[in-house]
């Protein structure tokens, strides 16, 4: 693992800022870090308000979905809110059924099937939607390259209404509107929404028309939060301050779906990490194993007993899912080694039964085996697909793109995508993604990092650091979790291995005379050599409140030693 310092700020920026904030220079420093420079951003920074939210009007289509919308209540129409399977698709159709049926009753729901349909807007869906006279589709975090299935459906005579974050081909579907702020011809001011955020800023603007404010929307942060978690994208702009006041709300007054499934969870509050790890999961599980259907079901019902049956058959999906991809993810190790693949740049596997609803979370997996762009593909009716994953700066999409030639079809962004090919294409495409990989990426890009903010002593850490660090959440991309290096430490003699496997480390560290902490080491078991029989080592690391037994401490997660 290399481990790369970030780059320090100007002194004079570092010292304008600690006089204006009344802050020490290490805090100063991790702010600068994070793009907040003077007192206006940092005041934004560490007290989110909603009325920071940018007026949705300012999104390119905007007006002209809303028109759409209040034209087909006015005449009675019915209305179908379409969207994908994965926790961004299923949050968003929650999130904009359930506000439309707040005042209107022609509202369903439709989710393509993962394995029948694929990916994105379905011709089977427009069919649905014909044969349940549906004028209106308002598609979900998808749409932005279905160019042909929105000529489908205008010839059928249904509107389509798209909200979606993903990259736009060259042209763009003829639909009444088009949102996605990554349009070039759209000039919102924050671009790093997900889908389900797109949605919520459809809806505000729908709220807006009715005299409602903003207020009245906070009921539905909950799921917009999920979403940002899920999707990985930046905790920065709308999506910190969406992502602050919906963990609010899955904290002190959540929906009954998201209530149910975590009512076991033995945490006070919860962060956006276990949003992602302990929420996000279960909710994709649906999608993955049984049908995308289930997640929006939970998640728009009111009864919590009602809830809770969902959330009970969610938890055994999520259950089945587990078994599957540790049992593909040994089947796609073995195939490396079989290939003699060890030494390539990429990754790319294909086996035609393993099952499409985890082919994503395998990508992942072998990532932290073998650290290189991923690709896992399953066949798919007559043909094969597939998910891509990718590691930190390199832009998968790019590559796909400059290997279209043998793809059918694919969409995603830097770090993750999804594609489908001719089965007689795959070995083609396999070439040529382990040439363009090779031909493009810096090497040092192949070994793993961990960015450290900066050098601290022990010392440095004291209960106004933690305070002041303690709001710098929600953290995430952009803005992750504040990790340091501290050197001349030693292990006080409580150093031993953890996990079924002596695979984790605990630890008892000190630095000088300093104050101990208690560190856990996740994935370092191997190094318990170096850190025994009073050996100074260095350790990078983020503090951790540990809860335990309702006790809370500090504590070290260190994520590498040397």
């Amino acid at each position: 693992m290399r481990w790369t310092i970030k780059t320090k700020p100007e002194k004079e920026k570092v010292q304008k800022l600690q006089s204006e904030l009344q802050i020490d220079e290490l805090i100063a420093t991790l702010l600068l870090q994070r793009g907040v420079e003077n007192y206006d951003q940092a005041k934004t920074f560490f007290r989110p308000s909603l009325d920071d939210l940018h007026n949705p009007y300012l999104m390119k289509d905007m007006d002209k979905a809303v028109a759409r919308i209040e034209t087909a209540i006015e005449k009675g129409e019915n209305i179908l809110v379409f969207g994908d399977y994965d926790v961004d698709g299923t949050t968003a159709v929650s999130l904009v059924s359930s506000y439309l049926r707040s005042y209107y009753p022609n509202v369903a729901t439709y989710i393509p099937d993962r394995y029948d349909e694929g990916y994105g807007i379905s011709y089977k869906g427009i069919d649905f939607a014909e044969d349940n006279e549906f004028t209106l589709i308002i598609a979900l975090d998808c749409g932005i390259k279905s160019i042909d299935h929105v000529a489908y459906a205008n010839a059928r005579n249904i509107d389509f209404i798209i909200c979606d974050h993903h990259r736009p081909g060259d042209a763009l579907p003829n639909a009444v509107a088009v949102l996605d702020p990554k349009r070039e011809d759209c000039f919102y001011p924050y671009d790093e929404l997900c889908g389900c955020g797109v949605g919520f800023k459809l809806v505000q603007a729908l709220a807006e028309h009715r005299g409602q404010t903003i207020e009245d929307l906070v009921l539905y942060l909950d799921l917009v939060a999920t979403a940002i978690a899920a999707d990985i994208v930046p905790i920065t702009g709308e999506n910190r301050v969406l992502a602050k006041f919906g963990l609010e709300v899955i904290n002190a007054n959540p929906r009954p779906g998201i209530k149910a499934l975590i009512q076991n969870v033995k945490k006070q509050v919860l962060t956006i990490t276990d949003v992602v790890f302990i929420i996000a999961p279960r909710i994709n599980a649906a999608g993955r194993i049984k049908h995308g259907n289930e997640a929006v079901a939970l998640l728009t019902e009111y009864d919590l007993d009602q809830a809770e049956q969902f959330a009970s058959e969610i938890e055994q999906h999520n259950t089945d899912r587990k078994d599957l991809d540790k049992q593909i993810t040994v089947e796609a190790l073995a195939q490396i080694e079989a290939n003699n693949e060890k030494e390539n740049f990429t990754t790319v596997l294909y086996q035609e039964n393993w099952h499409k609803g985890v082919i994503g979370i395998v990508a992942s997996r072998l990532t932290e085996t073998y650290y290189r762009p991923t690709i896992v593909f399953t066949k798919s009716g007559n043909k094969l697909a597939a998910s891509a994953r990718s590691v930190k700066d390199f832009d998968v999409y790019n590559a796909l793109e400059a290997c279209s030639e043998h793809l059918e079809q694919f969409g995603g962004h830097r770090y993750a995508a999804g594609m489908t090919l001719k089965e007689e294409n795959y070995l083609a495409f396999k070439a040529a993604f382990e040439k363009e990989v090779q031909a493009t990426i810096p090497p040092e890009l192949l070994i793993p990092e961990v960015a450290v903010d900066a050098e601290i002593n022990f010392s440095d850490i004291n209960p106004r650091f933690i305070r002041l660090l303690s709001q710098f959440e929600p953290f995430g991309p952009e803005n992750m979790t504040p990790t340091f290096v501290t050197k001349n430490i030693k292990d006080t003699g409580y150093a031993k291995p953890l996990g079924k496997e002596d695979e984790h480390l605990k630890l008892f560290v000190k630095q000088n005379n300093s104050e101990g902490f208690g560190a856990i080491a996740f994935n370092l078991g191997t190094k318990l050599e170096m850190v025994t029989n009073q050996k100074t080592f260095e350790a990078v690391y983020c503090i951790d409140e540990n809860e335990f037994n309702g006790k809370v401490t500090l504590q070290l997660r260190v994520k590498d030693l040397k």
